[in-house]
């Protein structure tokens, strides 16, 4: 930029509020917008000044969950508080007192509050660990109804012999409380995540637990090199086969896969292997259920909700909250303290912020990214819930402050919402990363309708750099999503035709799995790489789980069988998938020795739709990818910026990954030429066989890196 623009934008800038000039400085096209960004933000910071009127600040207000529901006092009597501002009484029912409607009468305060002080029996808790407990209300019609307290901590099906479904909500205070040991680990260079769900982390068709995935599960994620684990379906939800989108007590975490001490277990070793812990939070709507659930809490459907139709959400039959309620803020940003606090989780990623950005909801709606789309103060934008998305990630660096750590926000949103993953004080939303979802869709869509020769590459390549400057994504193949039954995974589309017969190494290797096996390692390593700041895998696609996922249902008869991951398959030397299994764990550990995500943006020399060539450069390492199926290229010559001496660091072909070990690294040493090529000004000249992908590095830093092992 010459002088005279920067006076001239400097000069622009100075006509933007100061409250967006950070988002404004970094995007100019945002600029005929900066008032609505500014009133926008003004929403959030609004909420701040008068929660630090009312409550004492964001953080203290957060702390609610420590006065709402059950708490056992110093003299071992217990307070229950609870939120249900239309019944006009209430009382505490449960085994401890033979579900008395009389024993223990709540009081109702003029803000809608009801509460009860429990004394103690003999100096213990009068309510017994574990049993049963429920507030019982009466509405001003005079209908008495039950309910599961709103911010119960416990809850569990009943036993089969009851003849019913419904859960019960459960007193939690065992006489021995965990005690977390490990420090949250630092944040890494690269946050590199392994999405998995607790109950499917076994290979036997059943629910798995948590201790079985702190066993099992976790020494395989640090053996793989991912240093996060993003754990979904933790919030409590009746009805397993929704992946637990469907949230029925939210302060409860699944009983079907252990106790409290169980997760906390889990968390606190990850912790001890240096792994990061992010909750899959579900703070976009919530399960329809009454009986066990927050629909109709107080006889009414707006005490958390909108009511109405615009409560709710048709396609996910789910409940939408009303955040611009302040009680509604109360739950939700305790809820999000709540697990930092009692299960020391290292952040969130939050499910559906698309459906939460719009009124719409996305529903039919396309995003041409024209920023009016998201802008326009008249638009479809839901700006109560923008609000509550603004304090969650305030909430959640404050509390980075506080505890001296670093908590992570995650945002899933395909829309594109400008300055979602910009800071508050710059005048964003405050996320660190978005999900990356066109990448996924992209690879299915080129797997389902083109043959490998029809690749475009320069459509591939802008797909996967094609994010807004400045706001970090996270880049991943495939997720939870692709397993699902109704789709398919990567390996799945590459090799569903032999991947029952032919992945055993004992048998020939046909072109149908050894071209599975070659795309598989190459689509992962150019995603990565290529694809954003961050990268995230579904557990066992890493080495192209032989079948898709599927939760037991009336559909299937209830089956079990889909409902696991078959880890047992990368332990047998005579199966092929432990090749890929080898990959996933080179790549993530060469990312981790030589750093390339979290780094300004790769710079794509070349893109050559004839020769199925793709190479870029990020951060000095040089990336090549030959995706040709059937020719191989001698002495190719490769633009690089840098000069030196390069070796490579990464080669896909190797025959621990399924490769056909066509390079000699050990002779393979690459001396730039000074001579432009493809925009650069060196090149270097390389052997690069069909259907594999290089990594370079100069050899200066490979010999840093080293001295530093």
């Amino acid at each position: 930029m010459s002088t005279e623009e920067k006076v001239s934008a400097g000069a622009a800038l100075k006509s933007v509020p100061s409250s967006v000039q950070g988002v404004v400085g970094i995007d100019p096209w945002l600029e005929p917008f900066t008032e609505e960004l500014a009133y926008r933000r003004k929403l959030a910071d609004d909420w701040l000044i008068k929660l630090d009127n009312t409550e004492g600040g964001l953080s203290k207000f957060a702390d609610s969950y420590k006065q709402m529901g059950f708490h056992v006092n110093a003299d071992n009597s217990i307070t229950y508080k609870e939120y249900a501002p239309n019944a006009v009484g209430a009382c505490l029912i449960g085994d401890f007192n033979d579900w008395s409607h009389h024993a223990n009468v709540m009081t109702k305060d003029e803000f809608g509050f009801f509460k009860v002080i429990v004394p103690a029996i003999d100096g213990r808790p009068a309510i017994p660990h574990d049993s049963r407990v429920k507030i019982y209300m009466t509405l001003p019609t005079g209908e008495k109804i039950d309910r599961l307290p709103v911010y119960i901590n416990r809850a569990t099906p009943p036993p089969k012999e009851y003849g019913h479904s419904n859960y019960e909500a459960r007193f939690w205070n065992p006489d021995a409380q965990y005690v977390f040991k490990h420090k949250r680990p630092e944040l890494p260079d690269s946050l590199k995540i392994y999405e998995a769900h607790v109950g499917i982390s076994t290979p036997e068709p059943r629910i798995g637990t948590y201790k079985e995935f702190t066993k099992n599960v976790l020494p395989m994620i640090k053996d793989l090199g991912y240093n996060t684990v993003q754990l979904m379906s933790i919030m409590e939800h009746a009805y397993y086969a929704s992946f637990g989108y469907q949230i029925t007590s939210f302060f409860a975490i699944s009983s079907r896969f252990g106790t409290p001490e169980d997760l906390k277990e889990l968390i606190d070793t990850a912790h001890s292997l240096g792994i990061r812990v992010l909750l899959d939070i579900v703070h976009s709507h919530a399960s329809k259920n009454v009986t066990d659930g927050l629909n109709m809490f107080d006889g009414t459907d707006y005490c958390y909700f909108h009511a109405g139709p615009k409560g709710v959400h048709d396609q996910w039959d789910s409940r939408l909250f009303n955040y611009g309620h302040y009680e509604t803020l109360r739950f939700l940003l305790s809820n999000l303290k709540f697990y930092l606090e009692e299960y020391r989780f290292d952040g969130f990623r939050f499910d559906g912020i698309t459906s939460m950005l719009y009124k719409h909801h996305g529903i039919g709606e396309g995003f041409s990214g024209n920023y009016s789309e998201y802008l326009d103060p008249w638009g479809p934008v839901d700006k109560e819930s923008l609000t509550y998305m603004m304090l969650a990630n305030d909430l959640c660096r404050e509390y980075s402050k506080s505890n001296n750590c670093t908590i992570t926000t995650v945002a899933e949103d395909v829309s594109g919402y400008p300055t979602l993953c910009m800071s508050r004080d710059a005048g964003g939303v405050g996320f660190d990363y978005r999900l990356a979802m066109s990448i996924p869709d992209m690879w299915i869509k080129l797997l389902k309708h083109a043959k490998d020769e029809e690749w475009d590459l320069a459509a591939i390549t802008h797909t996967l750099s094609n994010r807004r400057y400045k706001e970090k994504c996270i880049a991943y193949a495939e997720s939870h999503d692709q397993a699902l039954v109704g789709d398919k995974t990567l390996a799945f589309w590459l090799m569903d035709a032999e991947m029952y017969t032919n992945m055993s190494c004992l048998s020939e290797l046909t072109p149908v799995v050894d071209r599975g096996l070659q795309l598989h390692k190459m689509i992962r390593l150019i995603t990565q790489s290529l694809g954003g700041e961050a990268y995230l895998n579904f557990e066992g696609n890493e080495f192209g789980h032989p079948e898709w996922l599927d939760f037991p249902r009336v559909g299937n008869d209830q089956s079990y069988h889909y409902a696991r991951r078959q880890f047992n398959l990368i332990h047998d030397d005579n199966l092929r998938y432990k090749l890929l299994y080898n990959f996933d764990k080179a790549m993530n550990e060469t990312e981790t020795k030589y750093v390339w995500m979290n780094c300004e943006p790769a710079y794509v020399s070349l893109k050559h739709d004839g020769d199925k060539v793709v190479v870029f450069e990020r951060n000095n390492k040089l990336f090549i990818f030959n995706f040709h199926p059937t020719n191989s290229y001698t002495d190719y010559r490769v633009g690089i910026e840098r000069a030196g001496t390069y070796r490579i660091i990464l080669n896909s072909d190797r025959a621990e990954f399924g490769g056909h070990d066509r390079i000699d690294e050990a002779k393979s040493e690459f001396f730039t030429t000074p001579f432009g090529w493809n925009g650069r000004q060196n090149y270097i000249q390389v052997y690069l066989p069909s259907r594999t992908a290089l990594v370079l590095s100069l050899v200066e830093e490979i010999n840093k890196v080293q001295e530093l092992k």
